[in-house]
């Protein structure tokens, strides 16, 4: 049985067929396979950078900035896209952390959601250079370690992701985009 996409990806609005679907109020195709993401866990010092979500699924949820792989790009160039279009902040990507899979749904038992194979990067800031875009994110923050809402989103993965890379340090990077 075809699992039924609930939202779009693209602009977050519900989508009312199952894939493949065109999401009415953007236009945008859905198909019935894992979408790759990649997010930024960005840190100063010790503060983690998160945004809080516009939009469903997981709206006002805090994530990591980050968002779904355009055709042809690397995960790395779209952990420094997605984080500078999202928060206004410039990264670059240090360090590899792994890929976690999750659906992409505000329950996340909900077996009839879209899946998301999503890739974390740890970054560092290079600068402010813009601000929040409000359609994807209300605020942003920088988080102490011992001052991480608990409200995070993806329920359960971020959580695990974030103790991850306080505990440990992250792979270096061996692959980065235009370098052979």
């Amino acid at each position: 049985m075809a699992a039924l996409v609930r939202f779009c990806s693209a602009c977050g609005a519900p989508l009312s067929a199952a894939p493949p679907v065109t999401c009415d109020a953007c236009g945008t195709s859905h198909w019935l396979n894992p979408k790759p993401c990649a997010n930024g866990i960005v840190l100063d010092g010790d503060r983690v950078l998160l945004a809080r979500r516009s939009y469903a699924p997981w709206k006002d949820l805090w994530g990591s900035p980050g968002g779904f792989v355009e055709s042809g790009e690397h995960p790395i160039e779209t952990v420094e896209r997605e984080v500078l279009e999202e928060t206004g902040v410039r990264v670059e990507v240090t360090g590899y952390l792994g890929v976690w899979v999750d659906r992409y749904a505000d329950d996340p038992e909900d077996e009839a959601a879209d899946v998301i194979d999503v890739a974390y990067y740890v970054a560092r800031p290079e600068g402010t250079v813009g601000e929040p875009d409000p359609t994807e994110v209300s605020e942003i923050g920088w988080f102490a370690w011992d001052d991480i809402p608990t409200e995070l989103a993806p329920p359960g993965t971020l959580a695990a992701v974030l103790a991850i890379v306080r505990s440990a340090a992250p792979a270096p990077i061996l692959d980065r985009p235009g370098r052979g």
